[in-house]
């Protein structure tokens, strides 16, 4: 009988199906858990042909999407340092009396 993969954690089914290669169910269950799932995740198109012959449009929209995703992180960061720089100042100001 096999194992009850909806049971499992994600590191024991990546061990799982890294055993089993040839098991295609624990797969299913992996990718079912990510973050975001499939019915909100963006989709792509090819971005060559079967041919191999590149389709700029689709490359030009996924690098575009790349760079809007950096984007977001790096404002993200600069965030975080802000809120890490204002509570050091806090903290350095409840220390000297302040």
């Amino acid at each position: 009988m096999p194992p009850n993969f909806k049971e499992m954690t994600n590191a024991q089914l990546k061990a799982y199906a890294l055993a089993h290669r040839d098991e295609i169910e624990p797969l299913r269950v992996l990718f079912s858990r990510r973050n975001p799932p499939d019915s909100e995740a963006t989709w792509y198109g090819p971005m060559v042909t079967k041919e191999g012959v590149p389709i700029e449009e689709n490359i030009r929209i996924a690098e575009e999407a790349i760079k809007q995703k950096i984007a977001k992180y790096e404002e993200k960061q600069k965030e975080k340092e802000l809120e890490e720089k204002i509570r050091k100042q806090i903290e350095q100001e409840k220390n000297s009396g302040f």
